[in-house]
């Protein structure tokens, strides 16, 4: 499911691009929800509670809050957004780049510019789905980078995603995370720790060694398997 905002205080164009999106993800059979806003600060609302979009729609000239500010408070939120402007004002086309916006599509060319900003942003965000995992619950929907993820633990019903930043609970079994990532560098040491290889220093008896000096058991039926694992792994990137 990709999701959507659009974002111009004049409620023609918002109905505009929904209709293009609308029409290019049923013809691509991609599922998708979209949400329009007229008012910038309803959709930083949203966003500021936890609401996720993959891809943003914002003109830039609006009242109260313009596409640019926006924008710069989206990147705080939802750093891995795509964000396009579709606007009137070429003027602003330099400053766009500066906030790392996808794509500057000029309103007068939407009919053909924005399906080909479609295809090139979808194709871009499958790309990057195949590298993130993805949370989802009641309370918020989250994206991890693949190569962000150090090691996972089991707390009672809970596995907790460990990245270089912060820990992240997730209501699912250990077995559940690892099938899901489904990736070789994810190895169970032990009933209670999944690894990612790429942060393991060494395997020293029955513990591997991470990055900045982590230390986690690896269980007494695990030991040969991981030596193995680890072993293996490093042989392929030397």
């Amino acid at each position: 499911m990709i999701r959507f905002a659009v974002c111009d205080d004049q409620q023609e164009f918002t109905d505009k691009e929904r209709q293009i999106i609308d029409k290019y993800c049923r013809d691509n059979g991609i599922a998708a929800e979209i949400r329009d806003y007229t008012d910038s600060k309803m959709l930083l609302y949203d966003i500021q509670e936890n609401t996720h979009f993959d891809m943003l729609l914002l003109d830039i000239e609006m009242p109260q809050m313009n596409g640019m500010e926006l924008a710069s408070m989206i990147r705080e939120k939802l750093p891995q957004a795509m964000i396009l402007f579709v606007t009137s004002h070429t003027k602003y086309a330099i400053k766009a780049f500066e906030l790392s916006v996808f794509r500057y599509i000029p309103k007068a060319e939407m009919d053909q510019s924005l399906p080909l900003a479609l295809f090139d942003g979808l194709n871009m965000i499958s790309w990057q789905d195949r590298e993130c995992y993805l949370i989802e619950s009641p309370r918020k929907v989250q994206k991890i980078n693949i190569c962000d993820l150090v090691y996972i633990y089991k707390k009672q019903k809970y596995a907790i995603l460990v990245t270089k930043e912060e820990e992240i609970p997730v209501r699912k079994s250990l077995n559940q995370v690892l099938s899901e990532l489904n990736r070789e560098e994810f190895l169970m040491i032990e009933r209670g720790f999944i690894i990612n290889l790429y942060y393991v220093m060494k395997m020293e008896g029955a513990e591997v060694v991470l990055r900045g000096g982590i230390r986690l058991p690896v269980g007494g039926s695990y030991q040969k398997e991981v030596r193995d694992k680890i072993a293996g792994f490093w042989r392929k990137r030397l």
